[in-house]
């Protein structure tokens, strides 16, 4: 009897481009998992319409007047009816407890548009505008108790241009995010890639720095 696929949840909160580029992995059996649902805490989300075409469970868990700890375990309810083996947040705007967290870990993954550990938060592209930088991307690490600041795994570096503005050096890293984060959960699920005592294994070895793509 073949074993069953690893199960995926994917946390969003918008458009859904970097969930789009999972459907289309799992559909093109590229993925090594099953997106078991995807979960939005806004109720607009496209993602949502995106997973509904893919015939994934699309649910809505909003949470505007609740604590984050009560929506955490609301959410943790809502995920123990999938079993998923991996949670992938996609463009998720809410900061987790550190007790969901914990229930959850290793088995976190986000995608965050810098080469973190630069530009944490918000509004990244403009800030490495602003900043003057020469180098800018995507990041995929795993989720801890600090924002934007567990173990990276793999990253999407591109040199900025002259003239970029913050919507083309925008479109630039999406291109590299559709392409990282679908490996990354590839990787995670195949087994290869792990959080071991907060360092990143991949293939039984420790990364010193995150694996880089450039475009």
């Amino acid at each position: 009897m073949s074993r069953a696929a690893p199960r995926v949840a994917v946390l969003i909160s918008g458009e859904g481009s970097n969930l789009q580029a999972l459907l289309d992995a799992a559909s093109a059996g590229t993925l090594g998992a099953e997106i078991a649902v995807v979960v939005s805490n806004r109720a607009a989300a496209r993602g949502l319409v995106r997973a509904r075409d893919a015939g994934v469970a699309a649910r809505h868990l909003g949470g505007k007047d609740i604590s984050r700890e009560a929506y955490d375990d609301a959410l943790a309810s809502l995920l123990a009816e999938y079993s998923p083996d991996l949670l992938v947040l996609a463009g998720f705007m809410r900061i987790f407890s550190a007790s969901f967290i914990a229930r959850f870990a290793g088995r976190i993954l986000n995608i965050h548009p810098s080469l973190l550990p630069a530009y944490p938060g918000l509004d990244t592209h403009r800030r490495a505008l602003d900043a003057g930088e020469h180098w800018h991307g995507a990041t995929v690490h795993f989720v801890t108790v600090e924002l934007d600041a567990g173990p990276a795994a793999l990253q999407y570096r591109l040199r900025v241009r002259a003239g970029d503005t913050v919507e083309s050096l925008t479109a630039r890293v999406h291109v590299g995010e559709h392409l990282i984060l679908p490996r990354a959960v590839e990787w995670f699920v195949g087994g290869r890639l792990r959080l071991e005592n907060d360092s990143v294994m991949l293939d039984g070895r420790r990364l010193s720095q995150p694996v880089i793509m450039e475009e």
